[in-house]
């Protein structure tokens, strides 16, 4: 029988591959980057840090090795390549832990073999693969729950800066940070708005690191945390409330909610503000897609947003680019 090899001609095979994605990702997994940085770089001595088998280790390390993401060093050894020192922990884009395959992230992402299911039904793949919702996993799994928080946070910690200087913050007295985590994007402007007060509002967890945080940082005097829900009434009093990178986690139903909740404790005074994708459209189609099958969520357009802040008697006031993120103001309707 002829050996089975797909064709390499062309783009469209490059762009379709699963193996070198997953070998990638079985990397990260391993941490491999991290051993090799320490100097272990034999396949023999990787197994046996890692408790893998040395002969499919191997044949794992000499594929990485044409993938670009290892280099042979000439004496049985491998080294990283400027490619492979992205999967070192600490590397700045924190890629190795998204693509764990044991953390939140990494865990959902293979989910999407089941891409033609979501499409066929509108389900979210991510419950055809593990027979529960992404939150349910999520709750019957601490260590996957540190790692989604952890994952959350350096995200908003690194697009808080741009978010922080885009947008006059410093006209508020009063900001809630909605679905806050652990904090980070509401330190970043507290630390640029001296006059700014601040409260997070998230579940217990996530709200016991943003007290820690909020603590760290010497904001404690004018910032704090409350547990909560956005499903829940929320404080009221504020001149604004955040949603970071929230509506896009949830279905129509739920995301609507969610923005009634903040224009219910806005009211007519005050505002709340969207932070997420609105412009790059790569990043929307992608994130689209992701957000359906992890959750049936939506990544969501201008457009979108207006219809379900016009649901709550709300309407888009303004759209001030942030970084590759966007801050959408909503008010109450006139």
């Amino acid at each position: 029988m002829a050996e089975v090899q797909p064709p390499r001609s062309g783009g469209i095979w490059a762009a379709a591959d699963l193996l070198t994605p997953m070998a990638i990702r079985v990397a990260a997994t391993l941490r491999l980057a991290d051993h090799i940085a320490a100097g272990t770089r034999t396949a023999e001595a990787l197994a046996e840090a890692v408790r893998a088998d040395q002969d499919v280790l191997g044949r794992l390390l000499d594929h990485l090795v044409s993938a670009g993401v290892l280099s042979h060093t000439g004496t049985a050894g491998y080294d990283l390549t400027a490619m492979g020192r992205h999967l070192c922990d600490g590397a700045p884009e924190g890629m190795r832990a998204v693509l764990d395959i044991e953390g939140a992230l990494g865990h959902a992402e293979l989910s999407l073999v089941h891409l033609l299911h979501t499409v066929r039904t509108g389900e979210p793949a991510f419950a055809r693969q593990y027979g529960l919702t992404f939150w349910d996993d999520l709750s019957a799994d601490d260590e996957r729950a540190e790692s989604f928080d952890a994952l959350m946070g350096a995200r908003l910690k690194a697009h808080a800066p741009a978010v922080a200087a885009a947008y006059p913050w410093g006209q508020l007295r009063h900001l809630v940070d909605v679905g806050g985590g652990d904090g980070s994007m509401l330190i970043t402007i507290l630390q640029d708005h001296g006059e700014l007060r601040g409260t997070v509002v998230d579940l217990p967890g996530p709200v016991r690191r943003a007290g820690k945080a909020i603590a760290a940082a010497g904001l404690d005097h004018r910032a704090g945390a409350v547990a909560g829900s956005f499903f829940d009434e929320l404080p009221t009093g504020a001149d604004a409330y955040l949603l970071s990178s929230i509506l896009h986690n949830w279905d129509d139903a739920a995301a609507t909610r969610i923005m009634r909740r903040c224009a219910d404790a806005a009211s007519a005074t005050g505002r709340v503000l969207v932070v997420d994708y609105f412009t790059d459209q790569n990043i929307m189609t992608e994130g689209d897609l992701r957000m359906l099958c992890y959750f049936g969520g939506r990544q969501h357009t201008l457009e979108q947003l207006g219809e379900m802040a016009g649901s709550a008697g709300f309407g888009i006031t303004s759209v001030t680019p942030a970084g590759r993120l966007a801050v959408v103001e909503l008010r109450a309707a006139q």
